[in-house]
């Protein structure tokens, strides 16, 4: 089975490039640009294997969107992978204290990616 990543990024552009990215290698990918809306997603379909988080969105940032999906019994289990161009190794501590399972920092190291999501998958 193809695994189903959501990718949740403010900028279509982020989205498109990684939608490319990910789609060449062969994972099944949905897309959303507000936090709210991926947490919708998430709740609908048990189906994700994974969720790659921008943490600087407006509205719900990427950072309480974790916190709300470990909080939520029936996805708290789902992992996820935080992307930030927030590069710093406070931020990266930041994010995994929050909940998420890796960090990858913008702009994105394709290698790097799939390596943690295989990691994680």
């Amino acid at each position: 089975m193809k695994k189903k990543i959501l990718i949740v990024d403010d900028d279509p552009r982020n989205i498109f490039a990684l939608k490319l990215t990910l789609k060449a290698r062969g994972y099944a990918i949905e897309t959303c640009t507000m936090a709210q809306e991926a947490l919708d997603m998430l709740k609908a379909d048990p189906d994700f294997s994974m969720v790659l988080m921008d943490m600087m969105m407006p509205g719900i940032d990427g950072y309480e969107a974790v916190r709300i999906i470990r909080n939520t019994s029936e996805i708290k289990d789902i992992p996820v992978i935080a992307v930030t161009a927030q590069a710093m190794p406070e931020d990266r501590q930041k994010c995994i204290e929050v909940g998420a399972n890796d960090y990858v920092s913008k702009p994105i190291d394709v290698d790097l990616l799939l390596m943690a999501i295989e990691k994680l998958s």
